[in-house]
């Protein structure tokens, strides 16, 4: 039950809830207040005391608006709401007097320093700094952390807000970093110098107001003012982040989060962050054709006709890989199925149900994570195969969740009940699920795609529907393909699945790279990168990567969003549909579109809720049968977090931090 409280702010009355703090009320009245410390996704800190208000009637000094409620503010001598004033004469002078503090120690290196145009430091500064000092004493200096190969620090520069401290205990989990000494020994530090082990450390960089944790991948490489700014979506993992990628001329720069409190919040993993190096490396940028046992450099027009003369009358599947756009992946399957073919989206095995959205994507959202008092995991190691989701899972753990996990016993940042790593366990889970007790407190049920690669997968997955059945929650398939869930709607399966390919004499792999192909079938490449997919083919079709052309793509909960286009690919590489457009021609069976827009027509036509930008729809389907469990231990869907797709293989980064997080498990304790 809300507690509604008016109150008065520089002459505006608003009602807002009582457990608001004055610094939220100001926001909504449309007054923005200076912070540093204050982040409405991290705990209250009040200690950069640049958040300071007035409170009329109250003590004679400031008060920091970040660590007061609106219930804590007195009424005025006749019963009028309480008054706050955020830009009288006291206020003004109590933040000039905190910025002169703060700029006591500051370093002037603002011309070479990465956070230059988006300081928050260098904001208020010019509201409420003064363009002289009074300090001539010698400015403090502090050694710089080794955070790793992604944070580089620039300690000299902290203002001890403290985020950082804040984000890595909270939200990513880890206990690395912290605030040491008093007064002007205060310094933030990491525990014994350890260089940080998260999937989500680079998020620190955003949260710092000034230029002491800055981008060690981006650092001196351009200003702000010089990109070119394109909202997208990510697709290293299912989970479909909200992203922002900015590009200098044709090449990507760096990589963003964009706040969307239903999918990402405002995080992004390290992988979506820092792969952007991957899409200048290895990349296809021309046709080849393989000739007496070798693959030489061939003209568009020689490619697509080696490529139609292969597939006219010969056994076809067409293979959707990972990273897929709905529309390329749709225009796949009229061609190969035009030709009497089969196409295949479940590379890994997994055993999803056609046509059964409830099953294949489940009934619930991401959001739904966040009221979870209960919440069973299966199969799964959310850290790894979707960070920013296993940080929701961790926000509602510390708000009282229990958690309880069935598979391989994993660090995954919060305490759970470890119920069992095989399938016994999960029939045990099940006899328990129709508890009254269980079914009393929301829940929600995660299984992931390692539980339904095994032959008995869609046991598994009946088993879990079964359990969210009997406990009253919701279930949701953690996917780790970002084009799965959208392939699935177009129905790109078959009866056999990937038993298909291995009878096939003609293969049209689409960006599936992390498939073995035997010999014998002839191989058409599709795809943006030199990887596994391509040294197997007979002829390379070069395509986009996801910031190279606009697409749908459907996230692990079914949501369709649109990734935009941010820049161009390299050499003669082509848009997907183009590529599948054009091919059709030359088979004599002319794909009827000629523009993305006309493909998504038809695409929306076959598919209704593709147009539903950005909604979650309602799924519905039967529940499955159950089938017979078999005896089998639960293995996770990702081993290497850091190398699951060709865009992360190509990268420099992602391999150095593999190398790393290798090293850190082999690392021997020091009583060994």
């Amino acid at each position: 039950m809300s507690d509604l409280r008016k109150i008065n702010i520089d002459g505006n009355e608003i009602e807002v809830d009582g457990a608001m703090t004055l610094i939220q009320a100001c926001e909504e009245a449309g007054i923005e207040v200076p912070r540093f410390c204050y982040h409405e996704r991290l705990s209250i800190a009040g200690n950069c005391r640049m958040c300071l208000v007035e409170v009329v009637g109250g003590p004679p000094k400031p008060a920091a608006s970040c660590a007061m409620q609106v219930r804590d503010l007195r009424p005025g001598p006749e019963g009028q709401p309480p008054v706050v004033k955020t830009n009288s004469p006291m206020v003004k002078k109590a933040r000039e007097g905190v910025m002169e503090f703060l700029l006591i120690n500051h370093p002037l290196d603002c011309p070479i320093c990465d956070q230059g145009g988006e300081c928050d430091l260098q904001d208020q500064a010019m509201a409420y700094g003064v363009d002289f000092s009074r300090f001539r004493e010698a400015k403090r200096a502090v050694d710089d952390l080794d955070l790793g190969p992604l944070v580089e620090t620039h300690m000299t520069r902290c203002i001890s807000c403290t985020r950082c401290v804040r984000f890595t205990t909270e939200v990513a989990g880890i206990t690395q970093m912290g605030q040491t000494g008093r007064g002007e020994d205060a310094e933030i530090t990491s525990y014994l110098n350890e260089t940080l082990a998260s999937e989500l450390q680079g998020n620190i960089i955003d949260l710092c107001p000034v230029g002491a944790l800055v981008s060690k991948p981006y650092a001196f490489t351009a200003r702000p003012w010089e990109l070119t700014k394109t909202e997208s979506i990510d697709v290293m993992d299912a989970l479909g982040s909200s992203i922002r990628v900015d590009t200098k001329g044709r090449e990507v720069m760096r990589i963003l989060p964009r706040n969307h409190d239903g999918v990402n919040e405002e995080w992004i993993s390290d992988k979506t962050r820092f792969v952007w190096d991957g899409l200048r490396r290895q990349r296809l940028d021309r046709p080849y054709v393989r000739v007496d046992g070798k693959l030489k450099p061939a003209t568009w027009p020689e490619a697509l006709s080696a490529a139609a003369a292969a597939m006219k009358g010969k056994k076809l599947v067409g293979v959707i890989g990972d990273l897929v756009p709905v529309e390329a992946a749709f225009a796949l399957k009229q061609i190969v199925e035009g030709q009497g073919g089969v196409v295949e989206c479940r590379t890994d095995g997994a055993k999803l149900p056609a046509g059964n959205r409830a099953a294949y994507v489940g009934t619930a959202s991401i959001e739904d994570i966040d009221a979870a008092q209960r919440i069973l995991l299966i199969g799964t190691n959310p850290r790894l195969e979707a960070p920013v989701l296993n940080a929701r899972i961790r926000k509602a753990w510390s708000k009282g969740a229990e958690i309880a996990l069935v598979g391989e016993a994993v660090d995954l940042t919060y305490d759970y009940h470890h119920a069992g790593t095989d399938r016994a366990a999960l029939s045990k889970v099940l006899e328990m699920s129709g508890d009254a007790e269980v079914q009393d407190k929301p829940s929600l049920v995660i299984v992931g795609q390692g539980a339904l690669r095994e032959a008995d997968g869609a046991a598994v997955l009946a088993t879990a529907q079964a359990c969210a059945a009997a406990s009253n929650s919701k279930l949701l398939v953690l996917h780790s393909a970002a084009s799965r869930v959208g392939a699935m709607d177009i129905d790109a399966t078959n009866e056999a699945g990937m038993d298909a390919v291995n009878e096939a004499e003609v293969i049209y792999n689409l960006g599936a790279d992390e498939i073995e192909i035997g010999d014998g079938a002839f191989v058409i490449y599709q795809g943006s990168h030199g990887d596994r997919g391509a040294h197997r083919a007979d002829v390379i079709l070069p395509g986009s990567a996801y910031t190279e052309e606009s697409g749908l793509f459907v996230n692990t909960e079914g949501r369709p969003q649109l990734a935009q286009r941010a820049g161009f690919a390299p050499g003669e590489a082509k848009e997907n549909w183009a590529i599948l457009r054009a091919l059709s021609a030359g088979l004599d069976a002319t794909l009827p579109f000629d523009s993305l827009a006309q493909l998504r027509q038809a695409l929306v036509k076959d598919v209704p809720h593709l147009a539903q930008i950005d909604t979650v729809p309602e799924n519905d389907g039967p529940a499955l049968d159950a089938g017979s469990l078999g005896e089998a231990t639960f293995r996770t869907a990702v081993s290497d977090f850091y190398l699951t797709n060709p865009v992360a293989r190509a990268s420099t980064v992602m391999a150095e931090l593999s190398a790393n997080a290798k090293a850190r498990e082999t690392a021997p304790m020091a009583a060994e």
